[in-house]
């Protein structure tokens, strides 16, 4: 097996076997592409998925070209055959050509990308084993004779085995000097071989059907007969576990119809994927914006960018559904992205309602048989809507009519880690020139590089769409500021101002709904003491304990929101040993507590990670608040995301300043998102809404924009400071990060980073740092990081990754994050 030694562009070679064919490997230290031959009773194609020998391994590969002609370098004789074809065609035409485009931007070796697009597992490593070859073995005297005391220690294991063989791992465990040598010993006397089990992977999940063969058979008793009807007026075939279940019949009726050749049992391969009940829905009518958008976006041919600028309860959705509908009649399919799948079932159930079982749902919270069996969904080639986090970008859809970027401001569309730490509005965008299908990025509150590269350069091929105004003429909720520095002069010490709790009391008079919004979960952000200041904090990062308490008589548990490290709250301060321990600041739990103490009578619920860990939380949260079992919904930014809830009359939001004051150029941009999209959740419905923020700082732009709600406002200001620091989007970055065990190490590590970046004599690059991250310490790692800062008019170029890595030293990892979306 040798590397190939050219670049190889993957062809769509479908022709019958060819001799040769070169491989991309998963396997780490594998470089470049492998050349293997193809055996004469097998057939491969480009984009096959295969099992390969690579060293001592069976390991996955993708076939990216077959060739009938060798390099002049490659000895035929020297390469090795391919092991057997696990998946076929499971990648479409295009789709290499994304793969790389990303591969090459983000520095990201080409496997590593191909697993981050692949369904989980899907290339899993086979395992070498050692196998008893029989069970009729020499004397114990002849043995003696034949092998060391290694090889009888070996062969005495294997016999003790059940199935007669071990995994070469498991030897390893038993103590065995020189194992190898011992194995070959007793292979050269044939007492054992060598076999690789081939990797397992995921495997289609089977279930019993039943299917008719006579279509009146003779000789039936009663029973026999009923079932039989049934299952002929039922097309002639079901499960059998749905045919039982309908008939209220044994299993033994069935088998004897099998028997009498009425019917057939057979396993058939089903498809595993969520299940939800929804009811039909039609088109609605469109209002004139809406109907002006949809023109746009229908009349577009090829590739195209469309930024849909919608206030919250505009109808975005309804466009994209009517945008998607002839697409579907065309034979076409369409990608829809939003940022976190768990957090939007309304619009997935909107989709499901309009489509029906054309719509696939493709997110990390699927099982892994999940993921596996709606892949192979979408390449079966029929129309179909695939809705998706940022991974689905990669989804195999042939055909593809369109991709939809829904809330694309949002950051979950950016990987922080691991490796390739891409955006998936950047990946979107290329699909969109690959595919030659248009792309719609819709929010209320566009990302200004969003704004930036559709308003100012405008061509033929990129469209500014406006919904200005609420379905149905609603007014947009007013924000009314209160000044929590007043309420506490007044003598209001509670988190909650006084217009808030009036407000609060109304809903329970009225039967109406509200949120409360609160940037943090927990109970309280931190724990400190009042006789030495001394804070608690997590002795594997630096950042403070989060107080949790679910409620007053439980226990108190100290958290780190970053390592997950727990701790019981100590009664003394292990400073000081005094016991004037205080919880300072506010999370969703002490917000409950305090509302529960004020409003005894209210019915809350809690929406925030701790709640929504299990599968389908998110939903079943959503549906009790629908259905009028809460007065208050109580949580942290999930609920900017994709909720609409037209009886929620009232936005509360406890505290502003958690968002405002963040240490990061995108603080201002993420702040007046956040606030104007969760003001935005009230007054959909047909009761007129209003907004209270509370803030210690009612001067700060960003609220004083909130209260405008003008979005142009804000761009236009925010926009001017980042030019003059030329950072994005009048600049892009790369985030170079270095962590280590050792506080030293990853400091020299970072200065010869540095230094090496400084020295390139190509480099167009601004070089800040090194420093320390904001956060110096997360899971008993110290950091520190470089940003380089490019002009927009040149490429994002820098020494090679493999340069980088072996100045920093063997205890330091690095990682690159190109167009970070966070400096901290």
């Amino acid at each position: 097996m040798t590397s190939a030694s050219q670049s190889v562009v993957p062809n769509s070679v479908t022709g019958d076997v060819t001799v040769w064919v070169q491989v991309l490997v998963d396997s780490p230290g594998a470089q470049g592409l492998y050349t293997y031959s193809v055996p004469d009773n097998c057939v491969v194609r480009s984009g096959d998925i295969l099992t390969v020998p690579f060293g001592t391994q069976l390991v996955g590969g993708i076939a990216l070209q077959l060739c009938d002609v060798l390099p002049n370098d490659l000895d035929p004789s020297q390469i090795k055959p391919i092991d057997a074809v696990m998946r076929s065609a499971f990648f479409p035409p295009v789709y290499w050509a994304l793969l790389e485009r990303v591969a090459t931007y983000y520095y990201t070796p080409l496997m590593q990308v191909v697993r981050a697009a692949l369904p989980p597992r899907l290339l899993a490593k086979s395992q070498r084993r050692v196998r008893l070859l029989s069970a009729d073995l020499p004397d114990a005297a002849q043995l003696a004779e034949l092998l060391s005391p290694m090889g009888l220690k070996l062969l005495q294991i294997l016999q003790n085995s059940k199935t007669g063989d071990y995994a070469w791992q498991f030897l390893q465990r038993q103590k065995i000097k020189g194992l190898a040598k011992t194995v070959r010993e007793l292979t050269k006397v044939g007492l054992v071989e060598t076999f690789f089990e081939p990797p397992q992977g995921i495997r289609p999940k089977l279930q019993q059907a039943v299917t008719m063969l006579q279509s009146s058979p003779a000789q039936l008793t009663d029973r026999q007969s009923e079932v039989f009807e049934l299952l002929r007026r039922r097309g002639g075939e079901m499960w059998l576990t749905e045919l039982l279940h309908v008939s209220h019949a044994s299993s033994a009726v069935v088998k004897a119809l099998a028997n009498k050749g009425c019917v057939t049992i057979a396993p058939q391969e089903v498809l595993r994927s969520e299940q939800y009940e929804v009811a039909g829905d039609q088109a609605k009518l469109l209002t004139l914006d809406q109907q002006a958008a949809l023109a746009t976006i229908t009349g577009l041919s090829g590739n195209a960018e469309v930024l849909l600028h919608g206030v919250t309860g505009s109808g975005k959705t309804e466009v994209y559904l009517q945008a998607i509908a002839p697409l579907l009649a065309q034979g076409q399919s369409a990608l829809v992205l939003v940022p976190e799948i768990g957090l939007t079932p309304q619009l997935t159930d909107r989709f499901r309602a309009r489509f029906g079982d054309r719509v696939c749902v493709y997110h990390s919270a699927l099982s892994d048989g999940e993921r596996y069996d709606t892949w192979r969904k979408m390449l079966m080639g029929q129309p179909q809507v695939v809705i998706g986090t940022r991974s689905a970008v990669f989804a195999p859809l042939p055909n593809l009519g369109l991709i939809v970027l829904d809330e694309e401001h949002d950051s979950s569309f950016k990987q922080d880690q691991p490796a390739p730490c891409y955006h998936a509005r950047m990946v979107a965008q290329w699909r969109s020139e690959l595919e030659n299908c248009p792309l719609i990025l819709g929010s209320a509150t566009p990302a200004l590089e969003s704004w930036q590269h559709i308003r100012t350069a405008p061509v033929p091929q990129r469209h500014y769409l406006s919904l200005p105004e609420r379905v149905g003429g609603r007014a947009m909720p007013p924000v009314k500021v209160v000044d929590m520095r007043q309420e506490l002069i007044g003598g209001n010490r509670s988190m909650f101002s006084r217009r808030l709790q009036s407000a609060i009391r109304e809903l329970q008079a009225t039967g109406k709904q509200g949120i409360l919004f609160i940037h943090r979960r927990g109970y309280s952000t931190h724990v400190s003491c009042r006789s030495c200041g001394f804070v608690m904090e997590c002795p594997h990062c630096d950042v403070s304990l989060s107080h949790h308490q679910t409620h007053p008589d439980a226990m108190s548990i100290l958290r780190c929101h970053y390592c997950g490290y727990t701790q019981a709250q100590p009664s003394r301060c292990p400073s000081c040993d005094s016991t004037y321990l205080k919880h300072f600041g506010s999370g969703t739990q002490k917000v409950i507590q305090e509302l529960k103490r004020l409003f005894p009578e209210l019915r809350m619920l809690r929406f925030d990670s701790d709640t929504t860990r299990t599968k389908g939380a998110h939903r079943a949260l959503l549906n009790q608040f629908a259905k009028g079992e809460a007065d208050l919904l109580i949580g942290t930014q999930m609920l900017t995301k994709g909720i609409d809830l037209p009886q929620v009359t009232l936005v509360g939001i406890v505290s502003a300043d958690g968002v405002l004051h963040l240490q990061d150029f995108r603080a201002s941009e993420r702040a007046f998102q956040t606030l104007l999209q969760v003001a935005g959740r009230a007054g959909r419905g047909d009761e007129p809404g209003q907004v209270i923020l509370q803030t210690y700082t009612p001067e700060h732009p960003v609220v004083e924009a909130v209260v405008r709600q003008n979005y142009a406002e804000f761009v236009t200001a925010e926009l001017g400071l980042r030019e003059l620091l030329d950072y994005p989007p009048y600049g892009r970055l790369i985030l170079l990060r270095l962590s280590s065990p050792e506080a030293e190490a990853v400091e020299k590590g970072a200065e010869k980073v540095a230094s090496v970046l400084a020295a390139d004599p190509a480099a167009q690059y601004e070089i800040l740092g090194p420093a320390p991250a904001a956060i110096t310490r997360v899971a008993r790692r110290y950091r520190w990081q470089i940003m380089l800062k490019f002009p927009l008019d040149v490429a994002l170029q820098i020494p090679s990754i493999e340069r980088l890595r072996s100045v920093s030293g063997s205890l330091v990892s690095l990682s690159i994050d190109v167009d970070p979306m966070t400096i901290l």
